[in-house]
């Protein structure tokens, strides 16, 4: 069960990268990756400006300080020639301490001078290896959509391309169902030549071949005897004599004869 889950992980990860490599564009690709890399310049930039704003910070308060020590010194010397020793030795003590803090602020000020310095040279080779990747990857994109163009070409002179399959697997198929429309025509045809297929006009009327026939020849005869009826009733002549007169004169001459 183990490994058939490890399989079907493998597949499903295989897919996935298949469609992102069809998806991925390398020119979205490289234009993302440079934006990212402005995003970092701009982060050193605000790092930088963050150090100089703590090293001013500090500079401010050292003047400070330093203007405390000055102004307690100068206490100190009033206050011993006006014979208030301990008055003296008070603001000799705070003079001390400020001067501890004055020392600690230029300390802390001295590394930020240095951080300060790292990070402008970092900025500096930040900004130049963002020069040099904008360059490359504009070639990059060049040489891409350059190569991009070459293959449609290609495809299109060579009908190798998906929509010339496609067109190709249309025209054989329309090729087969020609074929077969063709071969189903002449099933039709030789079927019809020998007498498979009946009149469907008979189809239910009970009749077969002879009676059809007979049923002509009763049509046929009808339509002489209406014909004859109407010639007699418009006065039209026969140049044949009707049955009936030609046996009366036959008659006639034959009683001449025996006279």
């Amino acid at each position: 069960m183990a490994g058939m889950a490890g399989r079907m992980s493998t597949v499903i990860k295989a897919k996935v990268s298949k469609l992102l490599d069809r998806a991925e564009d390398p020119g979205e690709t490289l234009d993302y990756s440079y934006q990212k890399q402005l995003e970092s310049l701009q982060d050193v930039k605000k790092g930088i400006a963050d150090v100089v704003t703590a090293k001013k910070r500090l500079g401010m308060q050292a003047s400070k300080l330093e203007q405390s020590v000055v102004k307690l010194d100068t206490q100190a010397r009033q206050a011993l020639a006006a014979g208030n020793e301990e008055l003296a030795r008070t603001a000799l003590e705070r003079k001390g301490l400020a001067q501890t803090e004055l020392q600690g602020l230029d300390q802390q000020v001295t590394e930020l001078e240095t951080q300060q310095e790292k990070l402008v040279e970092s900025e500096k080779r930040l900004r130049t290896k963002i020069e040099s990747f904008r360059t490359k990857k504009e070639v990059i994109k060049a040489q891409y959509s350059a190569a991009e163009a070459q293959v449609r070409i290609s495809e299109a002179a060579t009908g190798v391309g998906e929509e010339m399959a496609d067109v190709g697997l249309a025209m054989q198929r329309a090729v087969d169902k020609t074929e077969d429309m063709r071969a189903r025509a002449s099933a039709v045809e030789e079927l019809e030549a020998a007498g498979t297929f009946e009149d469907l006009t008979q189809l239910g009327s009970g009749q077969d071949d002879i009676d059809r026939q007979l049923a002509e020849l009763g049509s046929g005869g009808m339509v002489d005897d209406e014909l004859s009826r109407m010639k007699a009733e418009l006065g039209m002549g026969t140049s044949e004599p009707a049955p009936g007169e030609l046996g009366s004169g036959e008659a006639g001459e034959a009683g001449e004869e025996k006279t």
